[in-house]
């Protein structure tokens, strides 16, 4: 007998978010297309987003395994400060991005420790340890900002977040372009291969679906959760290397407005707060929508207070809308609901 395969729609990855994206694109190029038909808005996209998309890549795991992290944001002020201090004060360059890559995988290591050896919960260990790493980026670097003048001139800073160049001047733009995309498309890029392809993303997503399951099929629970909190602290001291150099200045709160930012991407790109399940390319398109919608919106003529609120309601709309489209049962139980409050199809009382 033929097996019936689904239709190549419902095989795109993250599908319904990428209809939302497109929507909301088509709209601001509709309402602001002095801005949004220019291409210097994208290469900007390119510029500030990378940081967002590691991090929410890393809670792609993070939160597909059924686990939380809120230490990330600490991580980018410490690992940060790390990176500054050698990089301004004694000139290491290249050692000081290995050095603050070390710190982001030592913290992320502790706590994978905390939740999976000690037995904490997420939700607590990765709280806790946020506000201590956080207290001693403050500590350590005295509550000063540290501004890293001639930054430009060093190859760390043209290999890692330098712009493209050699464009014609037809298509200048180009020039524009952050190196720091091209390494977080890179990241990306593999890490979609190691949750959709490799046995270490095959466990993520058993152990999203019960711990107890994945301990009786033979995976080492303690161990991968101990890597994914792992692979969350190397991810976000990228983030914080990508940060400091972009913006040629370490400051200790640098991380803080990622925190909701990035967990809002995972969660409105298709991965499920309950585990088990884990899109990539949904949470990348997530980010993008974030990180476009207070640009269209402040384009669009909306006032800031504005601006919060449409973005809730965007939010919520696109969660609605992929449970809708990419979940049967959910819109199967909605459809219930509705018929039991409204008494719809009960037949007239004899």
């Amino acid at each position: 007998m033929r097996k019936l395969r689904a239709p190549f729609l419902a095989r795109v990855e993250g599908l319904p978010i990428i209809v939302v994206f497109v929507l909301l694109l088509a709209l601001f190029m509709y309402t602001a297309p002095q801005v949004f038909l220019a291409p210097y808005i994208y290469t900007t996209f390119l510029s500030t987003l990378p940081p967002l998309v590691l991090l929410a890549i890393g809670l792609t795991f993070v939160i597909g395994a059924g686990e939380i992290d809120l230490c990330f944001p600490s991580i980018i002020a410490f690992s940060g400060f790390v990176f500054a201090i050698l990089f301004k004060d004694y000139g290491l360059g290249w050692i000081a991005v290995a050095a603050a890559l070390g710190s982001g995988l030592v913290v992320g290591l502790v706590n994978g420790l905390l939740v999976a050896r000690v037995g904490i919960p997420s939700f607590i260990a990765t709280l806790a340890t946020q506000f201590f790493w956080s207290g001693m980026a403050t500590v350590l670097s005295g509550g000063k900002s540290y501004a890293l003048r001639g930054a430009e001139e060093t190859s760390v800073w043209h290999v890692l977040v330098g712009r493209l160049s050699g464009a014609p001047d037809a298509v200048g733009w180009i020039n524009e372009v952050s190196v720091q995309a091209l390494w977080t498309a890179a990241i990306g890029v593999i890490l979609w291969f190691i949750l959709n392809r490799h046995r270490f993303g095959e466990h993520v997503l058993f152990i999203g679906d019960s711990n107890a399951v994945s301990r009786v099929v033979g995976i080492d629970v303690a161990k991968e959760k101990i890597r994914i909190f792992t692979l969350m602290g190397g991810l976000a001291a990228v983030a914080a290397i990508f940060l400091t150099l972009e913006n040629k200045n370490y400051f200790g709160n640098q991380g803080q407005g990622y925190l909701l930012t990035a967990i809002a991407s995972v969660l409105i790109g298709g991965t499920s707060i309950f585990g088990g399940r884990a899109t990539i390319v949904g949470t990348v398109f997530g980010c993008f929508i974030i990180g476009m919608i207070e640009a269209g919106l402040v384009a669009t003529g909306l006032t800031g207070a504005w601006v919060r609120t449409i973005q809730g309601l965007v939010f919520l709309a696109a969660i609605v809308f992929y449970l809708y489209v990419d979940e049967p049962h959910r819109r199967a139980a909605v459809a219930a609901r509705f018929r039991a409050m409204t008494g719809f199809g009960r037949g007239a009382a004899g």
